[in-house]
């Protein structure tokens, strides 16, 4: 059997997913509620859930017959790392445009 390994990123590049986190936002619910909640088949839901569930976004607990979905929060640190980089370097290139323009500001009143 072929496993299909799966990125952050491709597991957040589908809607029907990222709406699952999303809901799961709000409580923990059981796979039939998530279907529920879309208009693709069950199995199509499942399929989602599973690749969720294989890229660390969500934990699945078992509760008597009931298999209870959650957020789990290591799957995010991947994508969290990469968005850290970026703000990162915004943060610093937003800064030296702030020191750059203060710097411009001080010149035109000292010219004045």
């Amino acid at each position: 059997m072929t496993h299909t390994q799966y990125d952050s990123f491709l597991a957040l590049a589908d809607k029907n997913r990222r709406e699952i986190l999303m809901l799961l936002t709000k409580e923990k619910s059981s796979i039939n509620t998530l279907a529920d909640a879309f208009e693709i088949s069950r199995p199509a839901v499942s399929k989602h859930i599973k690749v969720l569930v294989d890229t660390g976004f969500i934990n699945i607990e078992e509760r008597g017959r009931e298999r209870l979905c959650s957020l789990n929060a290591k799957g995010f640190e991947e994508v969290q790392s990469w968005i850290g980089h970026f703000e990162k370097y915004w943060t610093q290139h937003l800064s030296s445009l702030d020191e750059l323009l203060k710097k411009r500001e001080k010149k035109s009143e000292d010219g004045k």
